[in-house]
């Protein structure tokens, strides 16, 4: 089971979302993946991917976070023992998102949503200090990222597999290029590096 967590202010309509979804029914696996709309309040956002994870065997679960949708699936990931990917994860959300407080909204929509400041608190409640088990993780990170550091993310997930994309952005636009190294990991087939 691959569970996609989006990140802040985005949606499972981003690109890499429906690349992704599209990928895993390309090679008939769509009732593997699952990308659950996640909530503004963090707390919320955790509860709807448990509610997913719940039941399932840690061996057969992959989180894939994307910014935001990173940083729970490293909390999920250690809570759950299952792998994650991450893509362009947010290292220290409670500092980046702290001045998005108030009124904002969706990337993919005009929706509207309320990020509040108890939300940064419940994010400071997901910290997690250093990761557990470096070989369940894979970290894929561009060196132009304009809005996290990616060596931040490098000196977090030291350890883990890391691919790293010179040049690229937030976005990742070469993401769905990297289907098959993915896959491959989420099956346990690629050696860890």
């Amino acid at each position: 089971m691959i569970l996609y967590l989006h990140g802040f202010r985005s949606s499972p309509s981003s690109f890499k979302a429906r690349r992704m979804q599209e990928y895993m029914q390309r090679i008939g696996r769509a009732a593997e993946f699952f990308c659950p709309a996640l909530s503004p309040s963090p707390a919320l956002a955790i509860a709807q991917a448990e509610q997913i994870l719940d039941g399932t065997d840690p061996a057969d679960v992959t989180i894939i976070g994307s910014s935001l949708g990173g940083y729970y699936a490293t909390w999920l990931a250690e809570k759950y023992g299952c792998k994650a990917m991450l893509v362009n994860p947010a290292v220290k959300p409670p500092r980046e998102l702290e001045s998005y407080v108030g009124v904002t909204t969706y990337y993919h929509s005009d929706e509207v949503f309320e990020f509040k400041a108890e939300y940064v608190d419940e994010l400071r409640a997901l910290a997690v200090a250093n990761i557990t088990q470096p070989e369940r993780y894979f970290l894929l990170a561009a060196t132009g990222d304009e809005v996290l550091d990616w060596r931040e993310m490098v000196t977090f997930y030291q350890g883990a597999q890391q691919l790293i994309i010179q040049g690229s952005d937030h976005g990742l636009a070469e993401f769905a290029d990297m289907f098959d190294q993915l896959m491959a990991f989420c099956d346990g087939k690629q050696a860890h590096a």
